[in-house]
């Protein structure tokens, strides 16, 4: 059941000379020849498993051939985990940080392995999750989130980690700029719910440290409790800003059994015991005291938002930067999610 590395992708390998040698530099438990292998799933950052004898490191770098301003910050994700080593104990430890682009023409940087489960878009093979155990784990996962945004920022030394006013304004902005940046077809949903967004912005009455990609494919999870949560990955967008916009992200990977099945491979969210996204925003609602009277806007947002990252990917695919088979149907997902805004938009609740 425990998230295993293979072999990695063809146009993704590591330069090992170079790598090794700035290692045993700058560690004092690198020895011998380092084994490099490549966790396979995600769509954004690479991920490797350095293996140096009894040591065991996690890598994590840029995507070879990106270029999306804001995104792929190895820096700003070593510098969260650091100050999260106190204050969250789901935080892998961060171990060393890379901005020498002579090693791998990138910054990168070293954490701590952390051994468990991950659900990605299947369950692990062989393996059956009972109804009672995904809810569960839809509970652990939804009070982890609350939990989170209810970080003390100054005591955590990150109340000046981002720019928390107007954050919700320039998100709203932010991402549909990068739609039409990126766009490939004509998905009429998309544009409308853009405009919707445009004209409808609440007013922002919250502040705490917020994830940004929070969901399955990013929790390491107990394999002899799945409700367990050892650690939660991927802290590359995390900022200080608005938690309901944060809320609405997770929502929006939440994948529902009447959603579109081009949405499912992203989240086992779907299968029976899973909280329902109304179920999920209760729960939330419960745990930070947080008002939601504006919910149809932050999963809307939520929606549109996963939808552009999609599409930024499958961009890249069409502009031939990836060859990776997994991106070919990808604008089946960007559709899904606009057409979910919609109909959110058209019944006016979650």
């Amino acid at each position: 059941m425990i998230d295993q590395p293979k072999d990695i992708r063809q146009g993704e390998e590591l330069d090992l000379h170079k790598l090794e040698s700035y290692l045993k530099d700058h560690l004092t438990d690198i020895e011998g020849s380092l084994e490099v292998k490549q966790f396979p799933s995600g769509f954004s950052n690479l991920t490797y498993l350095i293996k140096a004898g009894e040591s065991e490191y996690v890598l994590r770098r840029p995507p070879f051939g990106a270029n999306i301003k804001g995104g792929h910050d190895m820096s700003r994700e070593f510098k969260v985990l650091k100050a999260l080593e106190s204050f969250y104990g789901k935080a892998p430890k961060p171990v060393l940080f890379c901005d020498d682009h002579q090693v791998m023409g990138a910054d990168f940087y070293l954490m701590e392995r952390v051994e468990g489960v991950i659900l990605r878009g299947r369950p692990p093979k062989d393996v059956v999750i009972k109804p009672e155990t995904f809810k569960a784990i839809s509970e652990s996962t939804i009070d982890q989130l609350a939990a989170l945004h209810l970080v003390d920022l100054e005591e955590a030394g990150l109340a000046d980690f981002g720019k928390p006013e107007g954050y919700t304004q320039r998100q709203v902005d932010g991402w549909i700029k990068r739609y039409f940046k990126a766009k490939t077809d004509e998905i009429s949903s998309m544009e409308q719910v853009a405009e919707w967004l445009t004209a409808n912005v609440p007013e922002q009455q919250y502040v705490s440290l917020i994830h940004n990609d929070y969901k399955y494919d990013n929790l390491v999870l107990n394999p002899s409790d799945l409700s367990d949560i050892k650690a939660v990955l991927d802290w590359e967008m995390a900022t200080v800003g608005n938690p309901l916009m944060d809320l609405g992200t997770s929502l929006a990977y939440w994948a529902q059994a009447d959603d579109s099945d081009s949405l499912k491979p992203f989240s086992l969210t779907w299968m029976p015991g899973n909280y329902t996204r109304a179920e999920f925003v209760n729960r939330y609602e419960e745990k930070t005291g947080f008002d939601l009277s504006n919910q149809v806007f932050y999963y809307v947002f939520g929606a549109f938002k996963i939808g552009v990252i999609i599409q930024q990917i499958y961009a890249r695919y069409k502009a031939g930067l990836t060859k990776d088979p997994r991106f070919a149907n990808l604008i089946f997902a960007v559709k899904a999610c606009g057409a979910n805004a919609v109909k959110t938009l058209e019944r006016d609740r979650i």
